[in-house]
């Protein structure tokens, strides 16, 4: 365990987190910049293990802090005679900036959260002197600029961690775990741990979609495209409605006294058989392409009167050719993520990479709006604070809660992390005090000042490396290394310490009080909201004009499922009911799709028959609240059989096949207890 958490990974990490901090302080002294701290603490704020991350990083950094600094250039000088308007422009400026951030959640929201706070650290303190805020916000960004171009150097080229090696790496274990419960359902091995294995599978996409945003920076020679990545993450979130629709179907059909015919039982081995395997693309696709083959041989005929066993045998057999061409693409589209060439190298593979869309993720504008209105709040009550008592150091209060709130602002209860953060601080200042009045005074090279600083960084750098401590290193390392008097000289005076020490405790405590205020709601009502997100957009695709988007409708669950799962196991309840429910509702909105589409290419017939079903689940999921779930009413399942026996005897096979496998697919997750289609009429 210990090998784990400080192994050789840990100690390159912060030795390069060392070597850059110190690259950085020397080029900031060469060129006589009054604040070289800065430039150490920013590298220390860019440092990641993966290069490619480092590199995005700096770039977006590099974005964030010339536009925040051009913000502060036109605020400060044409509002610093009116005090209250440049506080409200400062947060207003921040608040806009968090609100779009929290809208964007991938890395890049990162350029909106550095203009954001980059504006506060120059313009707050400028306030006493207007006249010279161009030449201050030049010096901080040229300072915070070659601490971002000195950590991306250092991390990205020296012995880097690529993320195509790891993000290969971890598309290689999720197809293997896909596989391995896919085998486990088509063998009806259902349990808890197959549904706790499907649900990671929501969070595993996830972590490829932030893993993609760096790979355009990564230093691999040979990178992946982000096009095939996305492909890649299209057919995986195909495989956890297909998988447990098949596996409801089998279990539906098991209980009943038609069990699957003995050939679907020998294909359903004859996949599971497939899964299990490792041949070459070749061989994989026309194993596949037969296995296909077979299923669609063995669909029965639709026809009118439909007997229920019949229809569930073709939704057996429908889905699970479309779960194995799902498997074959995903691990056609991992082979060429590996291959050199950009060429695709198959058709089929020619054919995911051009339906390609950019994946949708969940936005929730009033979550975000509140973080906002809270950061506002925060940085005009201190500013009321500082201008009212005077405090010399009040701005440095004020903008270090502006940060905090801004740095915290996407958590549901922001409070802890500040904490942590603030216990760092502390750390921080008291390790600072060490080195500011017993030791920096009594050096006079810069060799000997690295090789002083190089136990407290070293030992930093390795605990910043685990996410466990990330936050409380942090703020040990921020608070330490901008009080401890690295500026154009070595030491500081004793007043100066502890008055920028204070404002730093001040201004973190007081972003943890407003933050109780303002911005905490709780891990119950922020899964509460994702919940009803849901439904809410189920409620308007179920009669929704135009066709239908699927591929953005699962990806949008499927980022909601990986929101929902941390925030229930906070709450400590078993998060496998609601998860599962919500996986029910991913296939509720396939099938809504499949019916959508089927009421725009068939006839008036065709459309009078699908538009009540979809008009019930539209009302059954704007009716639904999460403290009193209600099933669908009874006419929906009245509703649902009729349109199952028009379909049925629709004269176009194709539609009659489409048709009937929606329709299950939505009675079967809708009404799971009802009787039998037929029975029930």
């Amino acid at each position: 365990m210990t090998r784990d958490r400080f192994g050789w990974k840990e100690a390159l990490f912060s030795v390069k987190c060392l070597i850059a901090a110190g690259l950085a302080y020397y080029i900031a002294l060469r060129i006589g910049l009054t604040r070289p701290y800065w430039a150490v603490t920013t590298s220390y704020i860019v440092a990641q293990p993966l290069a490619g991350a480092a590199l995005s990083k700096a770039v977006f950094r590099v974005m964030g802090t010339v536009l925040g600094a051009a913000a502060a250039v036109v605020l400060v000088p044409n509002l610093v005679n009116a005090p209250e308007l440049l506080s409200l422009g400062l947060a207003l400026w921040l608040g806009v900036c968090l609100y779009i951030a929290l809208l964007d959640r991938t890395p890049r929201a990162y350029v909106f959260l550095l203009a954001g706070y980059t504006a506060s650290i120059i313009g707050f303190p400028s306030v006493e002197a207007p006249g010279a805020i161009f030449t201050t916000a030049i010096l901080r960004v040229e300072e915070i600029t070659i601490g971002i171009l000195c950590g991306a150097l250092v991390h990205g080229f020296v012995f880097p961690q690529t993320v195509t090696a790891t993000l290969l790496s971890r598309v290689n274990a999720i197809l293997a775990d896909a596989e391995r419960w896919s085998r486990d359902s088509l063998a009806g091995l259902a349990d808890s741990r197959l549904d706790k294995d499907r649900r990671r599978l929501a969070l595993d996409i996830n972590e490829l979609h932030q893993l993609s945003i760096h790979l355009p920076f990564d230093t691999a020679r040979l990178q992946p495209r982000v096009r095939t990545l996305r492909a890649l993450q299209g057919e995986l979130s195909m495989l956890l409605p297909l998988a447990s629709a098949v596996d409801d179907r089998i279990r539906e059909l098991l209980r009943g006294a038609d069990a699957p015919r003995p050939e679907a039982l020998a294909l359903i081995e004859d996949v599971r058989i497939w899964l299990a395997a490792a041949p070459p693309m070749a061989e994989r696709n026309a194993a596949a392409d037969a296995l296909i083959a077979r299923a669609r041989g063995l669909e029965p005929s639709v026809v009118e009167p439909l007997l229920w066993r019949d229809a569930l045998r073709l939704s057996l057999l429908a889905r699970l050719a479309e779960l194995i061409d799902a498997h074959r693409n995903a691990r056609d589209l991992l082979d060429q993520m590996r291959s050199p060439s950009r060429a695709p190298l198959n058709p089929g593979v020619a054919r995911l990479l051009a339906r390609t869309a950019r994946r949708p993720l969940h936005r929730d504008r009033g979550i975000a709006l509140r973080a906002a209105a809270g950061t506002v709040a925060t940085i005009l009550l201190g500013c009321v604070f500082w201008i009212g008592t005077g405090w010399a150091d009040g701005a440095g209060a004020v903008l270090i809660a502006g940060v905090c709130c801004a740095l915290f602002g996407n958590s549901d209860d922001p409070a802890p992390a500040i904490m942590a953060f603030f216990y760092g601080t502390i750390v921080g200042l008291l390790v600072a005090a060490v080195y500011a009045f017993a030791i920096l005074p009594r050096i006079s090279d810069f060799a000997t000042l690295i090789a002083a600083l190089a136990p407290a960084l070293l030992v930093g750098g390795v605990f910043l490396a685990r996410p466990r401590t990330t936050l409380i290193t942090l703020g040990a390392l921020l608070g330490g290394i901008n009080t401890v008097g690295l500026n154009d000289r070595y030491g500081g005076s004793f007043d100066t310490f502890v008055n920028g020490g204070i404002s730093q405790l001040i201004g973190t405590i007081f972003a943890v009080v407003t933050v109780g205020l303002f911005q905490t709601i709780g891990a119950d009502t922020a899964a509460r909201r994702l919940i009803r997100a849901g439904w809410r957009e189920l409620a308007q695709r179920s009669n929704a004009k135009g066709p239908p988007d699927a591929a953005g409708w699962v990806a949008r669950m499927l980022d909601r499922i990986g929101l929902l799962a941390p925030r229930l196991a906070l709450q400590d309840k078993d998060p496998g009911k609601p998860l599962l429910d919500a996986l029910s509702d991913l296939r509720v909105g396939v099938a809504i799709g499949e019916l959508r589409q089927l009421r725009i290419d068939g006839t008036p017939d065709d459309a009078a028959s699908i538009t009540p079903v979809l008009l019930g689940v539209g009302a059954h999921y704007r009716a639904l609240r999460p403290d009193r779930p209600a099933p669908p009413e009874p006419v929906l399942l009245a509703d649902l059989d009729s349109a199952l026996g028009t379909a049925a005897a629709n004269a176009e096979a194709a539609k009659a096949r489409a048709g009937v496998l929606a329709l299950t697919s939505l009675r079967r997750n809708l009404f799971p207890a009802a009787p039998a289609y037929g029975v029930a009429a």
